[in-house]
């Protein structure tokens, strides 16, 4: 069955890119509804605007979606995880601003909040989008790819020069609760040579170091507080993956593996997997193959669980 949220939640932080406030309401939605997002600082054009992977013009240090009219929401990634990995198939995201809050950088707050409203279960049936053939996008040493599996798995790779991020990979089976438990906590991240960059072309106003994001110097964890997990990072990515591959409009059936990848190819590999029809199939869940699905059998107790 279909779930949605059984009562509303709102949220209220700045942008991490934007560095504006703004106040976002998760509404519940009626069955076959999917996820769209509204603007209600716009009055003259539409400001509605799907959450799909063909929606997103392009996609570098965070996903934005956009309508026919022009009209943007930025940053969606971290709350389309949370989205996902808790198995909301229908919701409206009203939002007073052009950016997501970025609260405290990971998914934990949407997770924490939509756990203690609770899923509402709806008559209809869920579909899944089974993968039937491997799709890849390249670029340089950078890969993103998608083959068949029985479930969502994600195995992801990260090389960095920063001796305290370095080399990390690590691979997960996203049944059972494994978004809440392994993946949902972890920050976003940068390096403290970029802050400077990214402040001057208009970018980060409203990151806090410690707060959310972590910054890396060098061998140097610089933020208060150091990691919550020793590997975050490549858990942040796969987090950002999670909530990229959301915007398929369905729970996927297939093993993600990205090597490198970021939100940019994430998006590719999903416009290459809908340019190949003989790649996937659209399926009716039966109680088997929705007890795999992300989100399937979570309560608020997952929260206390999340991996040290």
């Amino acid at each position: 069955m279909q779930t949605t949220l059984k009562s509303a939640i709102s949220f209220s932080g700045v942008g991490l890119h934007t560095g504006r406030r703004s106040r976002v309401v998760l509404r519940p939605a009626s069955a076959e509804f999917g996820i769209w997002f509204r603007r209600l600082d716009i009055e003259r054009l539409d400001p509605l605007i799907p959450a799909r992977w063909d929606a997103v013009p392009a996609a570098e240090l965070c996903t934005k979606i956009v309508n026919g009219d022009g009209v943007s929401v930025s940053t969606i990634e971290h709350l389309m995880a949370a989205i996902m990995g808790t198995g909301i198939h229908n919701l409206l995201v009203e939002i007073d601003g052009p950016e997501v809050p970025i609260l405290d950088g990971s998914s934990a707050p949407f997770v924490a909040g939509i756990l203690s409203r609770g899923l509402q279960k709806q008559d209809a049936e869920v579909r899944a989008l089974q993968i039937l053939k491997t799709v890849e996008v390249r670029n340089g040493d950078a890969f993103a790819r998608l083959e068949p599996s029985d479930g969502l798995e994600i195995d992801f790779e990260i090389d960095f020069a920063e001796g305290a991020i370095g080399h990390q990979r690590k691979s997960l089976d996203m049944a059972n609760g494994s978004f809440v438990r392994e993946l949902c906590d972890s920050r976003t991240f940068c390096r403290k040579s970029d802050i400077a960059a990214m402040r001057a072309n208009g970018l980060a106003l409203g990151g806090q170091p410690g707060e959310n994001a972590i910054v890396f110097d060098g061998d140097r964890v610089s933020s208060p507080g150091g990691l919550r997990h020793r590997d975050e990072p490549v858990r942040h990515k796969m987090l950002d993956a999670m909530g990229d591959l959301a915007l398929a409009g369905a729970p996927i059936l297939g093993r993600y593996t990205g090597h490198k990848a970021g939100h940019a190819m994430t998006n590719a590999l999903l416009r290459a997997l809908f340019a190949r029809p003989d790649a996937f199939r659209m399926i009716s869940c039966d109680a088997g193959i929705s007890a795999r699905l992300p989100g399937a059998g979570l309560t608020s107790h997952d929260l206390a669980e999340m991996a040290a």
